[in-house]
């Protein structure tokens, strides 16, 4: 059976996946606002406290990537910690993280190419089930090839976008004569209960930092390049949203109320201060979307990958192209789920469905980062003993992620916000009883999956 290609990415490579699918450039074209909105002045240390939380999520994830390189990363860091049945919500769970971030990103790169066009003078009604298709494709085209120029294509654009978006932010802060902002340095005026609840919008800005987990099984020295890809790109997202936030917020003039209220606070920033730059915003913001929607993408073809090679579903699901050594059919699934959801919702408002997806992927990511906190020390214990500091690090990580759910969903947001916990609950009860469905018909596909999972060689051989 063909597998994927071993040893076949470097370690710049395997960060830019996890840097692709963070998309960088999304948090200060648009999220930043709604932190901004919450926080106000502390808008940039909100980031701070984000990056500690997301940091420690990083190192328990390290942890157990470097102990187990594997393509279903997640799926099987849970099942050898804390069983096949946490192993099956953690895979069920990124499944949906992952597919409903490519949604997003889709709508994202739709309403940043039609902004641009429009920027540049273009009024012409662009349909979004046509940009939908056109995305679709393409990810699906450069996903199916040789992961390496994935993973290139998607390092370079970010590389470029951030280049972009850092330019308008050096260029704002000369326009204030790169003075200290007094009203961000002392915190003026905060509501610390709002700024508290805005560090759980916060940690939805780093979701997909994880991602180059999934390519375990095509990364060269895995053990080493995929932990220090994972935190690597936690402290990079980090400073650059600290940075960009803080450089956002004084381009407003510590107005947090016209901030919050922006759907374009770097271009707003750009017509501020009368200079056309907003094109190259926009131009920088879809390279950047369209770059996540593939790494998004990528890493969901994995998890399904593993999950058919284990007969969690069907078995197609893990075959591997002949030339190309990726797993083309989970992938060519993925992007026609992505292209129809995204369809069927083309008559809403695009800032709309974005947040909707964006909301139901989180649910996805916060459930994995919390089941694979408490598995590292498991995990470490099982296999040479877990040190104090590997049970405190585990700790705050379940801890930070239990405080993330929680304030995900109380105060219950509006409609249609407070339906998505419950749609996503359902989501999950489906995955648990198609897991007992499966331990009743086929109980051989689960044993010794602890132990076995992703060897060298497929179980299905």
């Amino acid at each position: 059976m063909t597998e994927l290609r071993k040893d076949s990415l470097s370690f710049v490579e395997a960060l830019g996946q996890s840097v692709a699918n963070v998309s960088p450039t999304l948090t200060p074209a648009l999220a930043v606002a709604v932190v901004a909105g919450m926080a106000g002045s502390a808008s940039w240390l909100v980031y701070v406290f984000a990056t500690i939380a997301l940091l420690i999520v990083g190192i328990n994830i390290g942890k157990l990537a470097g102990r187990i390189p594997a393509a279903g990363s997640f799926f099987i860091y849970v099942s050898r910690s804390l069983g096949p049945s946490y192993g099956m919500l953690a895979g069920w769970s990124m499944l949906a993280a992952y597919i409903f971030t490519a949604m997003a990103l889709t709508v994202a790169t739709s309403i940043f190419i039609k902004t641009f066009f429009t920027s540049l003078g273009y009024s012409g009604a662009i349909p979004n089930t046509l940009l939908y298709l056109l995305v679709s494709v393409g990810i699906w085209a450069f996903a199916c090839r040789d992961i390496k120029i994935s993973a290139r294509i998607g390092l370079t654009l970010e590389v470029v976008s951030v280049a972009i978006i850092l330019f308008v932010c050096v260029y704002t802060f000369a326009h204030f004569g790169f003075k200290v902002d007094a009203k961000q340095v002392s915190l003026s005026g905060i509501d610390y209960k709002s700024a508290a609840q805005a560090i759980v919008f916060a940690i939805f800005s780093f979701v997909g930092f994880e991602s180059s987990a999934t390519l375990g099984r095509e990364t060269r020295n895995a053990t080493v390049s995929i932990p220090k890809a994972i935190v690597a790109t936690v402290i990079f997202a980090g400073i650059f949203f600290t940075l960009t936030t803080y450089l956002i917020v004084q381009g407003f003039d510590d107005d947090a109320t016209k901030l919050g209220a922006s759907s374009a606070p770097l271009a707003d920033i750009t017509t501020n201060i009368s200079v056309t730059l907003t094109a190259l915003v926009y131009f920088g913001a879809a390279i950047s979307a369209f770059a996540c929607a593939l790494a998004s993408l990528n890493a969901y073809g994995r998890m399904l990958f593993s999950l058919g090679r284990y007969q969690f579903v069907h078995q197609t699901m893990g075959l591997v192209h002949k030339d190309y050594k990726t797993p083309y059919v989970a992938l060519t699934v993925g992007v026609v789920i992505n292209f129809i959801v995204c369809a069927a919702f083309a008559g809403q408002a695009e800032t709309d469905t974005f947040g909707w997806y964006g909301t139901i992927a989180s649910f996805g990511f916060i459930v994995v980062y919390l089941l694979c906190s408490v598995a590292a020390p498991v995990f470490l214990a099982k296999n040479g003993g877990a040190t104090t500091g590997d049970k405190i690090i585990g700790g705050l990580g379940a801890i930070f992620m239990v405080l993330s759910l929680v304030g995900s969903v109380y105060p219950v947001p509006a409609a249609p916000y407070n339906y998505f916990p419950y749609f996503f609950a359902v989501y999950l009860l489906l995955g648990v009883m198609w897991f007992f469905i499966l331990k009743a018909r086929m109980p051989q596909a689960l044993l010794g999956i602890e132990h076995d999972l992703e060897a060298s060689t497929s179980p299905a051989e």
